[in-house]
């Protein structure tokens, strides 16, 4: 649950109100599914009802929910495609870049709207679902890769807004068996997928405050538990840990 009290929520009084792109199928229709049942009022986003790569229909879709609703105490950035599995040469330049569009500029755009909202009300989270695709590219699908790296660093910016309250987390769902990875060749003959369970567990305990230590960081379900992050972040974490960072030679390396 939200470590917001319910009743100090304006709106409806349901409960805080989550935020789920893509959530008509797959990782986000189970992670709305998992909210509502843990008490939150979740939007459920799709193409229907707000394109994530329109401006004006994601202002205007964010407005409407404030409206109904009073605040908005999450969002998850979960809307997400992948474009085929060739190389960068043979690579369609309209399904490379509408990946790209997808995957960053729906997160960029959401994540513009929302923040004045939990600015205005005090706080909120953020959590985008990204890939170990951001920090360990393949051969194929450049565009997916690229935009999950670049989500990467977008997380890292909003920590700009941790000292007043928003916190912002990578959430890799390791390789949840859905119509996507099912689809790709890369998983042909998977038989070890990671649960859903896993995946919401940690959103869950993002959404509710336990791991803000790692906000601005990428964890991934199915490696990471709730134990073993809290356990980790008793102990002070580097800039660095578990960032999208330059990797420096050495304590020669003229770079600062």
């Amino acid at each position: 649950m939200s470590d917001v009290p319910p009743e100090d929520l304006e709106g409806t009084g349901a409960g805080p109100v989550a935020v789920v792109t893509g959530a008509s199928r797959g990782i986000g229709r189970q992670l709305a599914d998992g909210l509502e049942d843990d008490g939150w009022a979740v939007e459920r986003g799709s193409t229907a009802i707000a394109p994530v790569t329109d401006p004006q229909a994601v202002s205007e879709w964010v407005a409407e929910i404030v409206e109904r609703q009073g605040r908005i105490d999450l969002l998850v950035n979960n809307a997400g495609v992948i474009d085929a599995e060739v190389s960068l040469v043979d690579s369609d330049p309209e399904d490379w870049w509408r990946t790209v569009e997808v995957n960053l500029r729906g997160p960029y755009l959401m994540t513009r709207a929302v923040i004045p909202v939990m600015l205005a009300q005090g706080g909120g989270r953020i959590i985008n679902l990204s890939s170990g695709a951001a920090y360990r590219p393949t051969a194929v699908s450049t565009a997916y890769n690229v935009s999950k790296g670049a989500l990467s660093r977008l997380t890292m910016m909003t920590q700009e807004y941790a000292a007043r309250g928003i916190f912002t987390f990578d959430l890799a769902p390791g390789v949840v068996r859905t119509d996507m990875t099912m689809s790709m060749r890369a998983h042909d003959g998977r038989s070890e997928w990671t649960q859903p369970a896993d995946v919401l567990a940690l959103a869950l305990a993002m959404a509710a405050g336990e791991l803000d230590a790692w906000s601005g960081r990428h964890v991934r379900a199915g490696v990471d538990t709730i134990a073993s992050l809290t356990d980790r972040a008793r102990e002070p974490l580097l800039d660095g840990d578990r960032t999208l960072t330059l990797q420096r030679w050495g304590s020669d390396d003229p770079l600062p």
